[in-house]
């Protein structure tokens, strides 16, 4: 239910405390309080702090303009156009803050909206030649949302309930204007208004309710997931570079594998990767892909463990198989191996370009990912110690321990390799701890005295 007049949910029922919170943030809000301002926290971090769970960032929202943030703090960077942020840049943690916004303009713009100050509505040949606060494509996509406006107005049109509670410093309450307390409270991802239009407006909203269904382990309300249904194919409106961004958070969230079924079932897989879909719903030589499956529960377990999955080794995990598969229907009509998977990488960056948009140095080592592969069947081979620095190494054998494990093959292999990159470390270290001895010691080898060498004596010459 959406409310004019908020919900306030009191100190003493609910489990929010300023002890939880970062020290930055809390900086920053009294900053902002301090010079008359008001400043809330909202979204992901008071969902995550009422849940129990600890925030991975803290969000401010505010009624100072961009401009007057930037003036208040000088670690701030104005950032970028579709949503004019700042961003407060401490030493090893972000505070982004953004300003109340509502859905349309009315009236003037307000002090220190800089440029966006035009509200009428722009023809599309028109559109390079302005800034308007508010502008929507042809297709009832928002490209830019500079609208300023009240905290009801801006907790209205946030994408879901969940993430539109704001905490309030100075009273130590939350504030709930569109029923996320009692979603929260029921386990429900549920669209602030008409879930068809929220789609609409900004179609990586249905990427963002997978990710949050999975990760919190909530369902989601039949109409949101029926809109969603309905709107699947419409997915790839959105930015590219934005999409990629998107995948990545979906299968490093530590649910990968849960996100990936929900998924396939509402079609966005298939509307992202028609081609890689289409393959995973066929069998090669009578057995399913399942593979995928098995990389993204690997992946879940290496996160949740602490462990560190890079962009390259995901995309080569979720789509290595494919991509191998690919390269040997090339080499087996006459290509060279490396000629074949090259091609087939490249294909595949090619045809994801338009929709996820796979940056080419993140292409460039996922490709080196796969050719590695071949190499580590060969012990020790040429170069052992050359191919171990290599910069995608570390990268290449998590992908080869992976496939050993899942096959149960080459597990001798597999620990070859282990040692042998551990004894090349503690030898490494070993070598620079007497590189450093040496620099210590001037150069000089341990355990040996230096002389001092005099200048040699020449005898006076002999009188004839």
């Amino acid at each position: 239910m959406n409310r004019k007049t908020p919900l306030i949910i009191a100190r003493q029922d609910h489990n929010v405390s300023r002890g939880s919170l970062s020290p930055n943030a809390l900086k920053t809000l009294y900053r902002l309080k301090s010079q008359g301002f008001t400043a809330y926290l909202v979204g992901g971090c008071v969902r995550d702090l009422l849940l129990g769970r600890e925030p991975k960032d803290f969000d401010v929202v505010t009624d100072a303009t961009p401009g007057q943030v930037k003036r208040l703090f000088r670690n701030c960077r104005l950032v970028g156009r579709r949503f004019r942020l700042a961003h407060l840049h401490f030493n090893e943690e972000i505070v982004e803050v953004a300003t109340f916004r509502a859905e349309h303009p009315e009236g003037p713009a307000k002090e220190g909206e800089t440029p966006f100050d035009r509200a009428a509505p722009v023809p599309s040949a028109d559109r390079k030649a302005s800034h308007p606060r508010h502008l929507k494509s042809d297709e009832g996509v928002v490209l830019r949302d500079n609208v300023f406006g009240t905290s009801a107005q801006d907790a209205l049109r946030r994408d879901f309930t969940v993430n539109a509670l704001f905490y309030d410093v100075g009273t130590f309450s939350i504030i709930d204007y569109a029923g996320g307390m009692e979603d929260l409270r029921r386990s429900v991802i549920r669209t602030i208004g008409n879930p068809i239009e929220r789609f609409t407006e900004d179609p990586v909203r249905m990427l963002r309710a997978v990710r949050f269904a999975a990760l919190l382990g909530f369902t989601m309300e039949d109409g949101t997931w029926e809109a969603l249904l309905e709107l699947g194919a419409t997915i790839t409106r959105g930015a590219s570079p934005r999409l990629y961004e998107e995948i990545l958070k979906l299968f490093l969230c530590g649910e990968g594998e849960k996100c990936y079924q929900l998924l396939r079932k509402s079609g966005l897989l298939h509307a992202l990767f028609p081609d890689f879909s289409d393959w995973l719903d066929r069998e090669t030589d009578s057995f399913p892909h399942a593979r995928t499956g098995y990389a993204l529960d690997w992946i879940d377990l290496r996160i949740r463990e602490g462990g560190n999955v890079s962009p390259p080794l995901l995309i080569s995990l979720l789509f290595g198989e494919y991509l191998e598969e690919k390269g040997k229907v090339l080499h087996d009509s006459g290509v060279a191996d490396q000629e074949g998977l090259d091609t087939a990488m490249a294909r595949f960056l090619g045809e994801l370009a338009p929709s996820v948009l796979i940056p080419h140095r993140v292409g460039l080592q996922v490709r080196d990912i796969l050719s590695f592969q071949a190499r580590f069947r060969k012990t020790p081979g040429k170069k052992p110690h050359s191919f171990i620095t290599r910069h995608s190494f570390a990268d290449a054998f998590a992908y080869f321990s992976f496939i050993c494990a899942v096959t149960g093959e080459d597990g001798e292999l597999c620990r070859w390799w282990e040692r042998f990159v551990m004894e090349n470390q503690q030898h490494s270290v070993e070598k620079k701890s007497m590189k450093q001895v040496q620099a210590d010691s001037g150069g000089r080898r341990p355990g040996r005295s230096r002389h001092r060498r005099g200048r040699k004596k020449v005898s006076p010459p002999q009188s004839p």
